[in-house]
């Protein structure tokens, strides 16, 4: 029957009070909150009617519901998640558990234990977080998750202050900022493991993500109204001129009357298939995931990153799709001469059309080819025909049907920059000049806060390279014949004043800008350095403290010295502190009355309090009793009591000196 009685004591009322519930739902609720947007939509009202039933159950004094009826609930649970994403495994099916596992276990959460064990897994929630973003906001934000939860376990153990909740974080950032040291010092010399911080695979799902591996009118130019950021470059010296900055992307070969596409590679040696006729430019480039496998340089390449190869056509492929922020360094050289000694199956891919397709425009072209008398006059005659010829640069062109290419020569002539590389190329292969589209990115933006260029999918462009005698692959932009402006200055230069104002956004509201660029030489110092702190990062950093080359057994023993000298510096920091601390005096004045009675035979007992010790040194000492009495009375009211007046702890310190025993 007691232990029956036991048993319902166990399972009515929760020993977590009403204060300590709280603090658990608000620390778990915050770093939970920003999946609600990205798991199933049940799963956010559902963890909430849960979270809000404990409060309930806590403001009420219930009983906690038995496990079984918590049991189907996690049955169903479980089934829900499998059904949505089809397993249990992988990142959204995880991270689906796990909130939806936290929010039940919170119904069976009555023990200070299962609470703390609750928090230790709201600092792994707060993990997974960075599993969808790794940006300072991010950071920020979870830092604040963090203060909560280590507030809240202040709060389990010290109980509620009496200064209120504010005290409460006070105490929690005051040991976080103790803590910053050692975490500091564990995140510089903890030897890397190859790749980035976090290994977040590419999410294909996403809206725009970049180039594509094919080009059809309007593809660039919707790619264009994007300002998310392609890439950024920080060049060893002087940036070239904008005009200069041709960033060489996937290469299109084929042509199928309306659309331009890749087809095979031909693998090429670096080094080999050009002739540099100026000094190589070195940079760093930090490209965002893109989800493809090719990697950006500005024209043309003459280094190969780490696991990636050259084509023979010049683009850096990487042996695995970029799926993470990823930092190479490069080396280019803007004048140089390419595959002067092309194949005769090189060539003839570069002058194959599909049959019977644009019949205006190879008219167009075999007047070129009869006027001229040369392919390099029938490159420059194309060209004076886009520059004198009322062709436009617009966002938004006329929609083109199966004759594209004749349809923007000779009706529309309004298009962006992959309509006149797809007509011009058409032209030259039907001239019988081989050519190919080269798509990329063409200029870029320099950040002055730290000299570095900003790359966006905003400057996303085309143009064509055709072959010529003893020249190679020669870079020709059609785009720069019809707006010089757009190669020079940007895109919404080269536009129409009404789609040039439609086009500002952010980015081209002046004044905005320097907060812009604070912002993104924030963000860009913060990709380099906390979330590409590679290997390769830190043999850098340690090699500036004189570690050159240092081994794992080097960087952990240099480890081990820094946390043990940061720890003895605290602990000494801590003990001036406390000896520096003003004593009580009626502390010290009682430590002396019991240090008096320990010489006389009567040491005070372990937890023995002030009146038992009292009483039992009045029974031994009868002739002391009055004195002892009266120095222990006036210690409980000054000690435990309301009495605190400065004349009394002048009197007890009297007392305790005239006392001989």
């Amino acid at each position: 029957m007691a232990r029956a009685q036991a048993a319902t004591a166990i399972v009515v009322g929760p020993v977590l009070s009403l204060p300590n519930v709280s603090w658990l739902l608000v620390s778990l609720a915050l770093v939970a909150a920003p999946h609600a947007l990205r798991l199933p939509l049940w799963i956010a009202p559902l963890a909430v009617a849960l979270a809000f039933w404990r409060w309930h159950i806590a403001h009420r004094g219930l009983a906690l519901p038995r496990k079984l009826t918590l049991f189907p609930l996690v049955v169903a649970v479980t089934a829900a998640i499998y059904l949505s994403y089809g397993d249990l495994l992988g990142r959204d099916a995880g991270v689906s558990l796990l909130v939806m596992m936290l929010a039940l276990k919170l119904l069976e959460t009555m023990r200070l234990r299962d609470a703390m064990l609750m928090l230790l897994l709201g600092y792994f929630l707060v993990i997974t977080n960075f599993l969808y973003s790794q940006t300072v906001p991010t950071a920020l934000y979870m830092l604040l998750g963090v203060v909560a939860i280590t507030a809240a376990m202040i709060n389990f153990h010290r109980g509620p202050s009496p200064e209120g909740p504010r005290n409460t974080l006070r105490i929690a950032l005051l040991l976080l900022a103790q803590a910053a040291p050692l975490m500091l010092v564990l995140f510089i010399l903890f030897p890397r493991v190859q790749g980035p911080l976090w290994g977040v695979q590419y999410d294909q799902s996403g809206g725009t993500t970049g180039l594509s591996d094919t080009m059809a009118p309007g593809s660039m130019s919707q790619l264009s109204l994007s300002q998310a950021t392609a890439f950024r470059a920080k060049f060893e010296t002087t940036a070239p001129a904008r005009s200069a900055l041709y960033w060489r992307g996937p290469v299109l070969w084929d042509f199928d009357g309306r659309t331009w596409s890749g087809g095979a590679r031909q693998q090429n040696a670096a080094g080999q298939g050009y002739v540099a006729k100026s000094a190589p430019l070195r940079y760093a480039v930090t490209l965002e995931p893109h989800g493809k496998a090719w990697l950006l340089a500005l024209d043309l390449p003459v280094k190969l990153p780490p696991d990636s190869k050259l084509t023979g056509d010049f683009q850096i492929i990487a042996n695995a799709p970029v799926a993470t922020r990823t930092r190479y360094e490069m080396a280019s050289v803007l004048d140089y001469h390419a595959n002067v000694d092309a194949t005769d199956d090189e060539l003839r891919r570069a002058l194959r059309l599909p049959d019977h397709s644009n019949p205006r425009a190879r008219a167009l072209a075999q007047n070129l080819r009869d006027e001229s008398g040369s392919d390099r006059g029938v490159v420059d005659a194309a060209l004076a025909l886009f520059r004198q010829q009322p062709f436009f640069y617009t966002l938004s062109p006329p929609l083109l049907g199966e004759q594209a290419v004749d349809e923007f020569l000779f009706d529309t002539r309004r298009g962006f920059c992959e309509h006149y590389a797809s007509s011009f190329t058409f032209l030259m292969r039907a001239a019988g000049v081989p050519a190919r589209v080269v798509t990329g990115y063409q200029g870029g933006e320099i950040n002055p806060l730290d000299d570095y260029l900003v790359v966006r999918q905003a400057d996303a462009h085309a143009w064509a390279e055709v072959w010529l005698l003893d020249r190679g692959w020669v870079r020709i932009d059609p785009t720069a014949a019809v707006a010089p402006s757009r190669v020079e200055q940007g895109v919404a230069a080269a536009l129409p004043a009404n789609e040039a104002f439609a086009l500002a956004s952010f980015s081209e509201q002046k004044w905005l800008q320097p907060a812009r660029l604070t912002w993104d030489a924030v963000t860009n110092s913060w990709n380099q350095w906390v979330l590409g702190y590679d290997s390769s990062r830190q043999m850098q950093v340690l090699s500036s403290f004189g570690l050159q080359g240092a081994s794992w057994q080097t960087m952990t023993v240099a480890l081990i010295i820094v946390v043990a000298l940061i720890v003895l510096a605290m602990a000494a920091t801590l003990l001036r502190q406390h000896r520096a601390a003003p004593r009580d005096p009626v502390v010290s004045a009682y430590r002396t009355f019991c240090a008096k009675l320990a010489k006389s035979g009567f040491p005070r007992r372990p937890a023995e309090g002030p009146r038992d010790f009292a009483a039992r040194v009045a029974e031994a000492r009868p002739q002391h009793a009055a004195a002892v009495d009266a120095i222990s009375r006036l210690y409980i009211d000054l000690r435990y009591g309301a009495l605190a007046e400065r004349a009394a702890a002048e009197r007890f310190v009297r007392l305790v000196k005239q006392l001989n025993i």
